[in-house]
């Protein structure tokens, strides 16, 4: 009978999991704890990983994915095929006020209680690589208190100028939240160092540790096709990495704000077709600077149904980068008429482990220059840019080190707007933002940035202060976020008594490993400062005062693995620990 093969062949896959050995790994781009102890111990010796962190997800071997023994899988390989259970991954958070919180896998910044699970298991037969890790989001997706009900007509437009541009919803629908996905999954063909084949995870691009300007782990992952490196290519002009990816992007279908009158005044329906993706990246780490990366990347995105089907379509990627080329008789009517909308970003990262430190950045711009004088001249444009640092300091008293790291990113429109753009209704209200674009929308997944996941128009300092040993982690976070300073003067509030929303917040952090588990902590407290533009009730026009707000972050990330410890005493030792 069909139904009883069936039930044998899934009885003998269980069986061949309990035995077999996985043999190659890849860490999930952005995954706690790991990703970080990783980084750090790049900045002892540099010969330790030779990856790039420009682009993730980071391969690594057996060792290195659980980072030394006796937390190695426990399964073997039986004549050359392997299958092995990846680890349990869960974050859970509770927020309470209002919205807050990225780079989460697709947690939704809202207040409440939700949580995020992924597991599954991977194989690899020859050349053939098979991971299966779905994931699903559970959310309470409360509601929660705005200003719009303070502004005047002018002012609600200008907010929904940016949300009909963009794709970022107060709230994802009116009651709990749930969505299940395929993850953090793939099935690819490898050769050499390179490989090929289909994926629906999360890639990161860029130095960034909080953020990234393209891609990062901020949105839910998409499918997409892949060619890209398994491992740096050696060459003869030292090491290189890349990736290009074909992908769909969808809209979330929901409506920006929680006021329905509103929405159905000001709010531009989306469009039903999803949105097709082209990206490219390439990062190169020359053999005579040791330490040294350096890449790029170029994306595009529109809906679907205005792509053609010529070469340049499919791969836009490779067409011209001066605008000017597209003009034919003056104007550049059809190919703004596609509505692409283009991302390029530059960056760099500087790791010397003598001083154990790391300096790295970003720079993006998200339109075309019409030619290379224009975009010498006028660099500012459209642009955004990421800069950071990582700094270990041992402290050989007591065997631990401390770690400062700190990173800045800025979205925000340029002056630049009070020239490009003229006049009071140009000008001074500007643009559009970054991960917006008419017609294509916003940057997004199911309505969350896929790179920078902080607020359309925002900007962000962090500080994090830490003593740090292996694994385990306590330290400080310090963030002080700019909320959405373009719409703040697209709105002309900097000529009302309204002054700009800031969030100070301060971060308590905690990260330990028990045996099998590691452990990922953070209660944060953020007192937002005119929180959503709001005046207090006992504001005057002589002495106006903002409305404030302070709420609270409880989060925890754990990763368990499934085997059992067999020795005593801490295995993420950061000192003897040997990735290759």
């Amino acid at each position: 009978m069909p139904g009883a093969r069936i039930n044998k062949l899934l009885i003998t896959a269980l069986v061949v999991l309990s035995f077999s050995k996985i043999s190659a790994q890849s860490l999930p781009a952005g995954l706690p704890i790991l990703e970080e102890l990783l980084r750090r111990k790049q900045l002892i010796s540099n010969d330790s990983l030779e990856s790039s962190f420009l682009v993730r997800s980071i391969p690594i071997s057996d060792s290195s994915y659980w980072l030394a023994e006796p937390l190695a899988l426990p399964f073997n390989e039986i004549n050359g095929f392997s299958l092995g259970v990846l680890p349990f991954v869960n974050t859970t958070r509770i927020l309470t006020g209002r919205p807050y919180g990225w780079a989460d896998y697709g947690l939704i910044p809202n207040p409440g209680f939700q949580t995020y699970f992924s597991g599954g298991v991977e194989a690899k037969y020859k050349f053939i690589n098979f991971t299966f890790r779905p994931e699903f989001v559970l959310a309470q997706n409360a509601g929660f208190q705005t200003g719009l009900s303070e502004m005047n007509p002018s002012e609600i437009s200008s907010r929904f100028f940016l949300w009909n541009w963009g794709d970022n919803p107060e709230r994802y629908g009116n009651g709990v939240y749930f969505r299940p996905w395929w993850g953090q999954s793939k099935l690819t063909f490898q050769y050499g160092a390179f490989e090929v084949g289909g994926s629906t995870g999360n890639i990161w691009w860029g130095p960034g540790q909080f953020n990234a300007l393209t891609f990062s782990n901020n949105a839910q992952g998409f499918p997409h096709w892949t060619i890209n490196t398994v491992k740096p290519a050696k060459t003869f002009l030292g090491n290189l990495e890349l990736q290009m990816v074909i992908g769909r992007l969808r809209n979330s279908g929901f409506a920006p704000s929680q006021n329905e009158d509103l929405n159905e005044r000001f709010f531009r329906p989306f469009s039903g077709d999803f949105r097709y993706l082209n990206a490219i990246t390439f990062s190169w780490n020359p053999k005579w600077v040791k330490g040294f990366y350096f890449g790029f990347s170029r994306t595009f995105q529109q809906y679907n149904e205005n792509r053609g089907n010529s070469f340049y379509d499919w791969f836009p990627i490779f067409e011209g980068f001066q605008k000017k080329n597209f003009f034919e008789g003056g104007n550049s009517v059809d190919f703004d008429g596609n509505g692409r909308d283009q991302t390029i970003t530059i960056f760099g990262r500087l790791v010397v482990p003598r001083t154990k430190s790391e300096l790295y950045f970003e720079y993006g711009r998200r339109d075309h220059a019409f030619n290379w004088r224009e975009y010498i001249l006028n660099p500012e444009h459209a642009r955004a840019f990421i800069f950071g640092f990582n700094q270990l300091f041992e402290i050989q008293e007591i065997g631990k080190m401390i770690q400062i790291r700190s990173e800045v990113t800025h979205q925000q429109e340029s002056v630049n707007r009070y020239i490009r753009y003229g006049g009071i209704s140009g000008g001074i209200r500007g643009g559009l933002s970054w991960h917006t674009h008419n017609p294509a929308r916003g940057f997004v997944n199911y309505g969350q940035p896929l790179g920078v996941g902080i607020g359309t128009g925002s900007n962000l300092q962090t500080v994090e202060v830490s003593l740090v040993e292996g694994v385990d982690k306590m330290g400080l976070l310090f963030e002080r976020l700019a909320n959405n300073q373009d719409f703040y003067y697209k709105a002309l509030l900097q000529f009302t008594e309204r002054k700009p929303w800031i969030d100070l917040s301060l971060g308590f952090l905690y990260d330990k490993q028990f045996d099998n588990l590691l452990l990922s902590s953070k209660l944060q407290l953020i007192h937002a400062r005119n929180y959503q533009w709001q005046l207090d009730p006992a504001s005057t026009p002589d002495f106006p005062k903002g409305q404030n707000l302070t709420s609270v972050i409880a989060q925890a990330s754990i990763i368990y693995f499934w085997n059992k410890k067999e020795e005593k005493g801490k295995v993420f030792d950061l000192k003897n620990f040997q990735p290759f």
